[in-house]
């Protein structure tokens, strides 16, 4: 019995699990934006979280806990404060599954695009990878 109660704690403490989790509430913020959170967005996050190497056991219980991290938080400052520190590749990803959610509905609106001229500066981005992102994702639809 102990060690269930360990194992928990393990989970709620592992590096990895709470930088998804912080990944996963990015990405859940951007659907949300224009207040229409769809399955077909849920799909594309899980994808990504999958390509970061989350457990596919695991990626219910981390999308629950980034949508109530993501619905009580206030700024998108303690999400990106994770993938900031991710590697050049792991951040590509994570603009790739933004992009892809955006263009989920083919249509990116002005609050979508501003989030995303925001994200290339607060993750230290190049604005041309975003760009060139932007438009491999656009071109594929």
């Amino acid at each position: 019995m102990f060690n269930l109660f360990k194992r928990e704690n393990d989970k709620i403490n592992d590096k990895d699990h709470l930088s998804l989790i912080s990944v996963a509430a990015l990405l859940i913020h951007s659907a949300k934006i224009d207040e229409n959170f769809t399955e077909k967005e849920k799909s594309i996050i899980k994808n990504a979280l999958r390509e970061m190497g989350a457990d596919e056991k695991d990626l219910n219980e981390i999308l629950n806990d980034a949508e109530k991290r993501e619905r009580d938080s206030n700024q998108i400052l303690e999400f990106t404060k994770e993938v900031k520190n991710k590697n050049i590749e792991e951040k590509k990803i994570v603009i790739e599954a933004l992009w892809n959610v955006i263009y989920s509905d083919e249509n990116a609106d002005m609050y979508e695009t501003n989030l995303m001229r925001r994200l290339s500066g607060l993750l230290y981005l190049d604005p041309k990878i975003v760009g060139d992102i932007k438009e491999k994702i656009k071109f594929k639809r």
